[in-house]
């Protein structure tokens, strides 16, 4: 029976798996007893089981009790215990409870360290686990610095190809995507999705994760056709594999979303975050990090069609929360924030949009750096601010810092650098400088037309600019 269990373990075939494994507890509990050292190791390795298919709270509930067991018959620093312990803090993490996996990772570390020594698998495992925490708190400098001596050690004991040297070196390509160095998260996720793909197959749980994080780079890239495909087919596996309810699937599903927004595409969009939000609220709660980030989405999705009233609801009510969830300074928040006073400014708040700009600008460059791609679209928003309130000097300066810095760090054909030329190309035309502001929207719809293709709406936009100022040249000339 271990055997075959093992197998499926392996397969990630969990269902099958958690029969085998169920069978085998109870067993062990009638036979041996409850405490007997067999019978621990099945219970922990149904949570393990339970974890897998996202049922965290069943697997927190087994563990909880077999820690409690262990620390009576085994002891505090036993290596088991320390196991127990590790999955725990791992199911914090999975339920967005940061800080108490954090705390119980760093001491299970400490341990780890003291019982086990430096390079010990299981003390690698742990790293693992807090540098995970780091990543999901938004502290991506500590995320990488751990994510990166894990990768060494584990490549030095347990091989390039290894699944747990393939486990760090994808969480590295998601620490660098957030960071938004998405070449260096691309060219990673590669090689960790082919090498997956090789040593795990296709279907697996850890390969879907790897192309799922690929894809992430391909939209942050604007490269939203590839990241669409992808998404879509990580979705139709994870839906077989894992279930349309796993945690998993609904992340892919809001990244699908996140996809349809970027293309205009808001009605499916709308939808698709409608459906992920519900099933996220009813499964994995009102204030989980995934809930609140679909329900951002969603806002998002009304934002962009104008419905503002019902989006500055939403992203109060999700800004509200992630300050008592998430923290003041998370990455996560100050999106949301950054959302917020888009839809003020939609709306003509002009005042209550800049207050609010400044403050996720003046945290964004302390926490991201002043160049981080999201750090940009606060300079650029504001810049909007400045120019509606014709404070054209004030805006042209922000809207050619964004650009630069954007053509520099994303690439001249970037969907946000062309953002940013439009609305510098705006700018300088309320200054009168014509012939430049009309150079660079012409170059602007150029690219646009060619990687956008001509329904997008930033294309449609900046179309009906380019033809509206023509046609007032063109007056201008005739009139002459």
């Amino acid at each position: 029976m271990a055997s075959l269990q093992s197998t499926y373990r392996n397969q990630g075939r969990w269902k099958e798996s958690e029969e085998l494994e169920v069978r085998e507890m109870e067993t062990n509990m009638r036979v041996l007893g409850q405490e007997h050292p067999g019978t621990l190791i099945s219970m922990s390795s149904l949570a393990s089981t339970y974890s897998k298919q996202g049922r965290w709270k069943e697997a927190e509930d087994i563990l909880v009790r077999v820690i409690d067991m262990r620390k009576r018959v085994l002891g505090q620093e036993h290596p088991d215990m320390l196991t127990s312990m590790d999955e725990l803090a791992s199911t914090y993490l999975k339920q967005g409870r940061w800080k108490e996996a954090e705390e119980l990772s760093v001491r299970v570390i400490d341990m780890r360290k003291r019982v086990l020594g430096q390079e010990h698998p299981d003390l690698l495992t742990s790293m693992d686990n807090l540098a995970l925490t780091y990543l999901k708190q938004g502290q991506w400098m500590e995320a990488e610095e751990l994510f990166v001596q894990t990768i060494g050690t584990k490549i030095r004991l347990l091989g390039q190809e290894h699944p747990d040297t393939l486990t760090s070196m994808d969480n590295l390509a998601s620490t660098y995507l957030k960071q938004g160095r998405w070449k260096k998260a691309e060219e990673l996720s590669v090689q960790v999705t082919e090498t997956r793909k090789r040593v795990l197959e296709q279907e697996h749980q850890d390969t879907l994760t790897s192309m799922d994080t690929l894809a992430s780079t391909y939209l942050h890239q604007g490269r939203w056709k590839e990241a669409e495909e992808l998404f879509a087919q990580v979705i139709w596996m994870e839906k077989r594999v894992l279930g349309h309810e796993h945690s998993t699937t609904l992340s892919s599903m809001a990244n699908l979303a996140s996809t349809y927004l970027k293309q205009g595409q808001w009605k499916e969009a709308e939808e698709l975050f409608m459906q992920v939000t519900g099933v996220c609220s009813r499964v994995l709660g009102q204030e989980h990090p995934y809930t609140l980030i679909s329900m951002n989405g969603l806002a998002s999705a009304y934002l962009n069609q104008g419905r503002w009233k019902e989006a500055e609801k939403l992203f109060m009510q999700v800004i509200e929360t992630e300050k008592r969830v998430i923290g003041q300074d998370h990455p996560d928040l100050l999106t949301s924030m950054d959302n917020l006073a888009s839809t003020y400014l939609k709306q003509g708040q002009w005042k209550k949009a800049e207050e609010l700009f400044l403050q996720v600008i003046q945290t964004r460059k302390r926490v991201l750096g002043q160049e981080h791609p999201e750090t940009l679209t606060s300079v650029s928003n504001l810049a909007s601010i400045y120019g509606r309130q014709g404070r054209w000097m004030e805006a042209e300066k922000l809207s050619v810092q964004a650009f630069e810095a954007s053509s520099r760090v994303l690439g001249q054909e970037h969907p946000e650098t062309l953002t940013y030329m439009n609305n510098l190309a705006l700018i300088w035309k309320n200054q009168h400088r014509d012939a430049e502001a009309v150079e660079l929207l012409s170059s602007c719809l150029e690219i646009s037309t060619r990687k956008l293709g001509t329904n997008h709406p930033n294309t449609l936009t900046c179309t009906k600019t380019y033809n509206t100022w023509k046609a007032k040249n063109q007056s201008a000339c005739e009139g002459g």
